[in-house]
């Protein structure tokens, strides 16, 4: 950046609204606008130079969301940093800023010493690992983001139809959301209430009802369930899906599938939703932010639309790149996606391996193709926390833990699973944050065992810092152990197990049945239904060579329990028969009797008399070696009660007379 650039940058309109910019200092490095004092930034005001970096961060992490883009940044900046200052959550923000700048510091004093160094083998490592990644690109899926809009202000708005034009927003000391009226003038989720009011004064508070959005939320998965069954929640309004199948089924584009699917989600629930489509997650996230609210927008499944797409993209507009990594990237030169293919030499010894690929991924547009419900996917933990006002008192401590360790308890038993480890989180009403674990001498989950091994490390905080305030308490478990049933039928190859992978690599298995009912849930082959008194019941035979159900494939706990397939499902497998692993012959559809006969067929008598009698069955004349058998089976008898074996002594020589 030139001299004059520098200056236009730190006018005292504060017009710029992406992170602070970079400058050159005589060492030859970068050096931010924070920590740099020169004749412009004393003429535009400290409050313009020396907190520029500051100002941006207070803008929140929801600077991207939609509704944001005709607003003046700056001017919000300015109000959210003079309503702010001198706040407990003030000092801790500018204290993350000042840490944050060294870092960046630091990053470019390593640079600077990088590029007197030969990089080409950094240079090699990262091209061999962009042509591995190019191998992996699938552009045969059609994977869609469904995001509702403005979620919870929207459900609101259907019992309140008075606010549909004025601003108003959901929550109270935080906002959860708010309408898009508000949106225009700098609200948005996760600002504080009194903040949010000095931007939009007539601003109008409703309190949240969780009840009525996962309700409302339910309805609109069931209409998405019925594109593609096996969608994948990603929070209570965001959703993706896999529509390949759907599209080949239905001989539709994507764009008019999800059209269509828009169109049935605002019929019946009153809710609208926006959408993108591209060929992986990662892009169909970023597209449906686009044309937000209710429209979509959707990307060509080719690589070069895909790469210029990236090309231009801002890197705080992926999802994974925050506003603290968007500053260490932009203080390198990386802005847009497009420039991180420029600096692909420094990206490891700068960022660490894992920052190198995921970069590298963005640059060329690569994501994953896999869309799974949550609770296929193997989940790390569970925890719960809530924010209240400042506490100090030390019974009101232990209430409020009591309270976590029963709220975690009803998470636990939902997952279905214990927990190795517990962590202990708080925030102090300086807004730090601390966290404690301790290793427990077993899972545990109920929530005395919660409750009792988190209060020892809630009275050692307690000692470390004197006179303790509070205003956030959580409790997570980690190395979680499954409470869950194991699947006998599964484990014993009777059955698929629910939500199993594909055969084939790559291969997606999303159909469950050529038809749906009415509500969209899966519809038992008629051949499978014995409804009838006087059919016969299926010999043998037909029990192993007639057709097998396909498994319901449930969406686990978004899906509701279709009665009627239960009933039909349980009516069929009372008339169903099941091989043996072991013997291979048939038995009746009883868990109980067939595990029983398992237990026969793996006893040593059973399988020993099993042996003699095929052997009999194949040798009917059994010849002078046969007839001889008992002899080498007594024999070996003897051999194991003890007798020495009868071995002829090699010093004794055999004669034979003629």
């Amino acid at each position: 950046m030139t001299t004059n650039e520098a200056q236009d940058a730190l006018r005292p309109d504060c017009e710029t609204t992406g992170p602070p910019e970079l400058n050159s200092d005589d060492h030859g490095y970068a050096s931010t606008d924070v920590t740099r004092t020169s004749a412009a930034s004393e003429d535009a005001g400290p409050s313009c130079s020396a907190h520029a970096s500051l100002k941006y961060s207070l803008l929140g992490p929801s600077l991207t969301k939609a509704g944001q883009d005709s607003v003046d940044q700056s001017k919000v900046s300015e109000i959210i940093y003079n309503a702010s200052k001198g706040s407990k959550y003030f000092n801790r923000e500018e204290e993350r800023d000042k840490a944050l700048t060294v870092k960046i510091d630091r990053i470019l004093r390593k640079k600077s010493d990088l590029e007197r160094l030969d990089l080409s083998k950094h240079m090699r490592k990262a091209d061999t690992l962009i042509a591995e990644l190019e191998l992996s690109r699938d552009l045969t899926q059609y994977i869609v983001h469904l995001d509702c809009d403005a979620f919870y202000a929207a459900v609101e708005q259907l019992d309140h139809p008075e606010l549909a034009e004025l601003p108003f927003a959901v929550g109270g000391g935080v906002l959860t959301t708010c309408n898009y009226v508000a949106r225009k003038f700098g609200c948005r989720s996760g600002m504080a209430g009194f903040v949010a009011k000095k931007l939009c004064p007539n601003l109008v508070f409703l309190p949240l009802n969780f009840e009525k959005y996962t309700a409302k939320a339910n309805e609109v998965r069931k209409v998405i369930a019925e594109y593609d069954p096996r969608f994948e929640s990603a929070s209570i309004d965001e959703a993706y899906l896999n529509i390949t199948e759907y599209c080949q089924d239905h001989h539709m584009t994507p764009a008019d599938a999800v059209a269509q699917m828009r169109r049935e989600v605002q019929q019946r629930t009153n809710i609208t939703v926006s959408a993108g489509i591209a060929a992986n997650a990662k892009l169909a996230k970023i597209c449906s932010n686009i044309n937000k609210p209710n429209g979509q927008f959707v990307l060509p499944s080719d690589r070069t639309s895909i790469m210029n797409f990236m090309r231009d993209l801002p890197c705080r507009k992926v999802n994974g790149i925050g506003r603290v990594w968007e500053r260490e990237l932009a203080a390198v030169g990386i802005k847009n996606c497009g420039d991180i293919y420029g600096q692909r030499q420094f990206l490891n010894p700068l960022f660490g391996d894992k920052a190198c690929e995921f970069l590298l991924q963005c640059h060329l547009g690569l994501g994953r193709t896999n869309v799974q419900p949550a609770e296929d996917y193997e989940r790390k933990s569970v925890g719960t926390e809530s924010t209240f006002h400042e506490m100090e008192d030390s019974q009101k401590f232990r209430e409020k833990l009591r309270w976590t360790a029963e709220e975690l308890e009803k998470d636990m038993r939902r997952a279905g699973c214990k927990g190795r480890t517990l962590v202990l989180k708080v925030k102090l009403h300086t807004y730090e944050v601390l966290t404690r674990q301790t290793v427990t001498p077993k899972a545990i989950c109920q929530a005395d065992d919660l409750y009792n091994y988190a209060l020892p490390i809630l009275a050692k905080l307690e000692q470390e810092i004197p006179s303790m305030k509070l205003r956030l308490m959580g409790l997570r478990c980690t190395h979680l152990v499954s409470t869950k049933r194991p699947d006998t039928l599964a484990f014993f190859g009777l059955k698929p197990r629910i939500g199993g992978a594909s055969a084939e690599p790559g291969k997606v298995l999303r159909k469950i049945a050529d038809t749906l009912d009415d509500d969209g849930w899966e519809k038992l082959p008629d051949e499978l239904l014995f409804e009838s008194d006087s059919e016969p019941e299926p010999g043998i035979n037909e029990g192993l060579s007639g057709p097998r159900p396909s498994p319901r494939r449930w969406h686990g706990k978004e899906a509701a329990h279709n009665s009627a397939l239960q009933a039909a499902s349980s009516a069929q497998m009372q008339e169903e028969w099941w091989d043996c692993p072991i013997c291979s012959r048939p038995q009746i559809a009883d868990e109980r009797q067939f595990n029983e006969h398992i237990d026969s067929c793996l006893s040593r008598s059973a399988i020993r008399d099993a042996v003699q009698r095929d052997a009999a069955q194949a040798s009917p004349s059994p010849s002078r070696t046969e007839v001889q058998e008992p002899k080498r089976s007594r024999i070996t008898s003897e051999k194991k009660r003890g007798r020495p074996p009868s071995v002829p002594d090699p010093k004794q020589k055999k004669i034979c007379f003629g």
